[in-house]
């Protein structure tokens, strides 16, 4: 159209005004549209469109005009109901022919922010956890094209995502919500749909008409007469502008402008992309990073950019709860994933939840627990890598081990200078088409005057795989020489377990058959050698965990013989690991987890395992938790002997409202002892009145006690304040398989010995009870010399005073079958007997 306005519309003086309205002449380019406030006797030539033809007013609308828009409504509102009938299925990536589940079943809304960000917001963003992960400013799918802060309205967006981000997911439910008159009603009369991975395959040269037309219901003639009358109401949705073979850098001097002019159908994209064709429409252009600078340069404006970041925590939740849509399995896998921060972090790229949820739902299929299989870390992102090199990249210049081995130089570079952002001339001189690679974003920020490009991974646990990746493919020599230098480094703490994940059976045959990666066969013995000089108690679990091999497993267990966590806080990963390797081995010697916050949900997820240890040293949280431990041990007890050891507070009491008053300071240690016949229970408190006592009992007879009752008793022993109070001893005479007893006594009285007495009497299993004070009272004494033993049980008083003074005598007295005795000595010399 010409640059000078007068030239859009010039009155002809040479005719007559007629009734109507006066003479006008109209010229327009190809493409353009005039705007003209008569029609009657005007003439109008080139391949004009109309957007008013109203004497004075807009919205009036000629006859024909009205019959045009009344033949088309029918032909769109059929076109939805096409459209939803097609959009509302998804095939999932391992769909079977004519599989496919709803849409409604698996899209969740991801995040989607409307700015660029600058460099030190990506370098933030690739090494946060997901716990910093802020849905704050993230916008709907409805406010895609709404005004800008300057209160431009965007004529194409951008909307710029990784791979397996969610990209063409969003777009399905734009389409799939269009349709069901639930987005863009009113804004958008039409809604065609593009993939450039589709328009790769059209051979020959095509018009847009004709190009629409193969993607969609209409036909030529509907698709063009849609276009022309209301083209501002029209919206293309460009779906991986990636993917698109440009061969000319974008056709900048591309002069197609009518709809119906044949060209390649990358150049008539072009054309589209660039406002050549149908100007006023409305674009929306999915591409991924390493493309939108060549996009943002082809596009016509006003522009809008948009960033698609994957799935919020809340997101991810969601997702999981609609995959399963079983309470019970969505909480279980949930739980899982979300206890391991580097999986929970990886879950918001969607492609990784779909299939962290796949194989987990395979487990719970077949009834394979979930530490089963293939549920490590590193296989999840072994089985993303496959999807993507599958799935998302198509035309390779390079081979897959070529193009792995490249990102894996280029990822250890960046982690041994500390880089997530790597420049430009480093990526290429490692890796030939980075733009090619779904693994990597490419990112433009201002530098002063001028723009710099830059690089990273998706996030910096894909670099950590990626360096590990690289180190399992080289030779022996040249992995221990790195292994060596990297391993003792902490920042490589997260390579070294993705090495041992890598060492996996499963995953090497995956990475050699699919991919032709290689890993050297001596890999495995360098890592287990390091195991046993170097790992902590808790990596070495992590590592093992991860390589999730049962008979390697065994080996270094057996060899390291304990786990040991002292005051470092437990999470639950830890004790996925700790379950694992637990269950993998039939004994191991010995567990301690000392102060490292042990709360009731952690200990319920290693009792499978606490009874696999000869000794186990814990510290729980609460009262009940001690009774659990018990329970645990005993019901799943396969070893001959086993020491339990708790030190907990146990000892509670209930407030007003029967609220629980819990200590917090481990006043209170309960150590199990047990055996093949015999096992006892001892108990130490920091009450003066009876700091200690011993319970023993037949093995046979305890697994079904009532141990919550029994330490409630115990609790009533401990809040004595003094012996003349009643001890209520004799509750014990009916517990049976009571073998012997020992207490532990300050101030022991006449009344006590008194009802230690009547316990021997009346508890007929007890055949031994030892009292150990610092004296007897002598109406106590003459109590015991005046009594008779139950002949099967023994009772033995041990007076031995907390300080040794000239004159200190020590005393033993007995009471059994043969009457009563006493033995009396000073320290250091002999005992003499004195008999009743």
């Amino acid at each position: 159209m010409s640059s000078d306005p007068r030239d859009k519309f010039r009155s002809n003086k040479k005719h007559s005004r007629s009734p109507a309205g006066p003479n006008v002449s109209a010229a327009a380019r190809s493409g353009g549209h005039v705007t003209a406030p008569v029609l009657a006797n005007n003439t109008i030539t080139g391949n004009v469109h109309i957007i008013h033809n109203a004497p004075g007013a807009a919205g009036y609308h000629t006859h024909s005009e009205k019959t045009q828009t009344s033949e088309i409504k029918p032909v769109i509102h059929k076109y939805k109901k096409l459209i939803c009938s097609e959009y509302q299925y998804v095939s999932e990536y391992n769909s079977l022919p004519g599989e496919a589940v709803l849409l409604s079943e698996r899209f969740t809304q991801p995040l989607i922010i409307p700015k660029y960000r600058d460099q030190k917001e990506r370098e933030e963003e690739i090494c946060s956890s997901f716990s910093s992960r802020s849905s704050d400013g993230s916008v709907h799918l409805n406010s895609l094209f709404d005004p800008d802060s300057r209160r431009i309205n965007p004529r194409a967006v951008i909307l710029q995502g990784n791979s397996g981000n969610g990209k063409s997911f969003t777009v399905q439910k734009i389409m799939m919500d269009w349709a069901s008159d639930d987005l863009y009603k009113g804004r958008f009369n039409i809604v065609f749909h593009l993939k450039c991975k589709e328009i790769n395959r059209l051979s020959g040269k095509k018009s847009l008409v004709e190009i629409l037309s193969y993607s969609c219901s209409l036909k030529s003639d509907q698709i063009s007469q849609i276009l022309q009358q209301t083209p501002e109401k029209v919206l293309f949705i460009i779906d991986g502008f990636d993917e698109l073979r440009l061969t000319q850098d974008g056709y900048p001097e591309s002069p197609h402008t009518d709809l119906r002019k044949r060209a390649p159908a990358e150049v008539i994209l072009c054309a589209l992309l660039r406002g050549r064709i149908l100007p006023e429409s409305f674009l929306l252009v999915t591409t991924r990073s390493t493309a939108t600078d060549t996009l943002s340069r082809l596009l016509k404006g006003p522009q809008g950019f948009t960033e698609i970041m994957g799935f919020s925590k809340k997101g991810v939740k969601e997702y999981f709860q609609r995959f399963f849509r079983n309470e019970e399995f969505f909480r279980k896998a949930y739980e899982y994933v979300e206890a391991n921060e580097t999986l929970i972090t990886a879950c918001s790229i969607p492609v990784i939840c779909w299939i962290i949820c796949t194989v987990m739902r395979e487990r719970f299929s077949d009834g394979s627990g979930l530490t089963s299989g293939l549920e490590t870390t590193t296989s999840i992102y072994v089985d993303f890598v496959s999807t993507l090199l599958e799935h998302h990249c198509q035309g390779l210049s390079q081979s897959v081990p070529t193009l792995l081995r490249s990102l894996g130089q280029m990822a250890e570079k960046g982690m041994l200078e500390k880089q997530v952002l790597l420049d430009e001339k480093t990526v290429y001189e490692m890796v030939s088409d980075p733009a090619g690679s779904p693994f990597l974003s490419k990112f433009l920020f201002k530098r002063r005057i001028r723009q710099e490009m830059m690089f990273s991974f998706m996030h910096l646990s894909f670099q950590e795989f990626f360096t590990a990746l690289y180190y399992v493919s080289l030779d022996e020599n040249e992995f221990k020489e790195k292994f060596t230098k990297v391993c003792l480094k902490g920042r490589f703490g997260a390579v070294v377990k993705f090495l041992f994940g890598l060492m996996n059976e499963d995953v090497r045959h995956t990475l050699k058959s699919k991919h032709g990666v290689f890993a050297c066969p001596n890999t495995q013995n360098i890592l287990k050698e390091w195991l046993f000089e170097y790992s902590h108690s808790l990596d070495t679990l992590h590592h093992l965990f991860e390589l999730h091999e049962e008979s390697f497993v065994k080996e270094v267990l057996n060899e390291k013989n304990s786990v040991s966590v002292r005051y470092t806080r437990l999470r639950r990963t830890d004790c996925w690991a700790l379950l694992y390797c637990g269950q993998c081995c039939q004994s191991i010697k010995e567990l301690s987890l000392h102060g490292c916050d042990l709360t009731p949900e952690k200990l319920a997820m290693i009792l499978p395992v606490l009874h696999k240890f000869e000794k186990v040293e814990l510290t729980p949280e609460s009262h009940s938790d001690l009774v659990v431990v018990i329970h645990a041990v005993l019901r799943r007890r396969t070893l001959s002997s086993q020491r339990v050891e708790i030190e907990a507070p146990m000892f509670i009491r209930e407030g007003p409202r029967g609220e629980v008053d819990k200590c917090t300071n481990y006043s209170t240690s309960v150590d199990l002892s047990i055996s093949e016949e015999l096992s006892s229970i001892h108990i130490h408190t920091n009450r003066t009145v009876m700091p200690e006592f011993t319970l023993t009992f037949l093995q046979s007879s305890i697994i079904n006690f009532d141990w919550t009752n029994i330490f409630r008793e115990i609790q009533t022993w401990t809040e004595i304040k003094d012996w003349t109070e009643d001890m209520p001893l004799l509750s014990l005479q009916s517990l049976p398989g009571l073998k012997k007893m020992e207490l532990s006594v300050y101030n022991l009285t006449k009344h006590c010995i008194s009802q230690i007495i009547s316990l021997s009497e009346n508890c007929p299993s007890l055949s031994e009870l030892r009292i150990n004070c610092e004296h007897v009272p002598e109406d106590g004494l003459e109590a015991l010399q005046k009594s008779h033993s139950r002949p099967d049980c023994a009772l033995t008083f041990q007076c031995m005073p907390n300080f040794i003074q000239r004159g200190t005598i020590y005393r033993k007295m007995y009471l059994n079958a043969e009457g009563f005795s006493m033995e009396a000595w000073q320290p250091g010399t002999v005992r003499s007997l004195f008999p009743n």
